[in-house]
């Protein structure tokens, strides 16, 4: 690569960089500007404001919903694995011990988004047969 091409490649990365950073802010559309924020605003009473609750809700579902975010993340590493494992293949470059160590990263997390998802599959069915069994039936 000749140093022509290398400035004009640092130019362009440079450009793509800046106008990344600049195109949300001149996109904003905003009319009006946001208050500043008081000490009330970062109490109890904005959260109780915005209408979040904090308490009253169903224990089932809360946990439901916190093993639902724990798998999400698991699923995502898992991915990242598999990804991890098809760079490493594709940059083996022929050798043995690089493309088995890629092949055992694909296959470690291919082994590991199925045990995710049937433990989502499992908890999923657990917790929605243990809702409808403890919630009493309305008339």
């Amino acid at each position: 690569m000749t140093l022509h091409m290398k400035r004009a490649i640092t130019w362009c990365a440079s450009l793509a960089l800046l106008s990344m950073t600049m195109l949300p802010t001149l996109a904003s559309a905003q009319t009006a500007p946001t208050p500043p924020l008081t000490t009330n605003d970062l109490g109890v009473n904005a959260v109780a404001q915005s209408g979040l609750v904090l308490q009253g809700g169903d224990v089932r579902q809360t946990a439901a919903r916190i093993i639902n975010v724990a798998l999400g993340f698991l699923g995502i590493i898992a991915v990242v694995i598999v990804l991890v494992g098809g760079f490493k293949y594709m940059l083996s470059g022929g050798s043995e011990e690089k493309t088995a160590e890629a092949r055992n990263l694909i296959f470690s997390g291919i082994i590991g988004l199925a045990i995710i998802l049937s433990a989502w599959a499992i908890t999923s069915f657990v917790i929605t047969s243990l809702i409808s069994a403890t919630s009493t039936p309305t008339s």
